[in-house]
């Protein structure tokens, strides 16, 4: 089942806010404070694009709400999705690893407001070792296991229950119930044509899940959804609630 929101914590700007991002959001605020002054709240847009394939990072992306999409990107010049980064993590994960370049495209699919923070002051901070840097080493554990559940989705699941899984995922977040998704997108994200995606968002619609139509979706019975998607939805948010949220006792409150 979707979570409840943690209670509002402050901003950068001084306001409140019901959604956030957790690693940020499970920093002390010391450690918050000092690095504060180099984030910057910038809205992610519909299929903007954060990160080419081979081009160097000189940001990364912490998400407060929407979606990016981490794209394999073949010799052809297709693409097809590996992996999602939501207000659980951080997209440009290649740095963490002393790596400056990303070999994936990280695109967004699902618009909403993410913090930038530059490559060298995030680059200094895992130096540091402290929170973040332990953090960061949690999250990109449980993003491999993303990784690794979804090639097996992939291969043993239909395309309903993959639909499914995705649209729980990017449900949890997002603030409400509805979200920006053409069909064109969703088969890219899922690695199947277009006509396969217009067969299932009917087959939903008409079983009362979701509404669907000007390129927008509406959750309206996300039970049904969870009865309806592979096991693999629960296995992967059950693996980032636990080691995200292990820590958080230990941290103090707020931003």
């Amino acid at each position: 089942m979707r979570s409840t929101p943690s209670p509002p914590k402050a901003s950068l700007d001084g306001s409140f806010q019901a959604r956030h991002n957790r690693i940020l959001s499970a920093l002390p605020s010391e450690e918050f404070r000092r690095i504060a002054p180099h984030l910057t709240e910038t809205p992610l847009t519909f299929k903007q694009t954060l990160f080419k394939a081979d081009q160097p990072i000189t940001r990364v992306c912490f998400p407060d709400v929407g979606v990016c999409s981490v794209m394999s990107v073949m010799l052809s010049g297709a693409t097809a999705e590996v992996g999602t980064v939501g207000n659980e993590g951080m997209a440009g994960l290649a740095l963490f690893y002393g790596d400056v370049i990303e070999p994936s495209e990280s695109i967004v699919q699902v618009p909403g407001v993410g913090r930038m923070m530059p490559s060298d002051v995030f680059q200094a901070e895992m130096t540091r070792k402290q929170t973040l840097y332990m953090l960061m080493r949690h999250y990109a554990h449980a993003f491999l296991v993303q990784l690794m559940q979804s090639a097996a989705c992939n291969a043993l699941h239909n395309v309903e229950e993959r639909t499914c899984k995705w649209l729980l995922m990017t449900h949890d977040r997002v603030i409400g119930d509805e979200f920006k998704l053409t069909q064109e997108f969703l088969g890219l994200m899922l690695g199947v044509r277009r006509s396969s995606v217009t067969l299932v968002a009917h087959q939903l619609q008409r079983a009362g899940m979701i509404d669907y139509r000007l390129g927008k979706v509406t959750v309206l019975d996300r039970k049904g959804l969870e009865d309806t998607s592979c096991e693999c939805y629960t296995a992967i948010r059950a693996y980032f609630d636990r080691l995200l949220e292990r820590l958080s006792p230990s941290l103090e409150a707020g931003l």
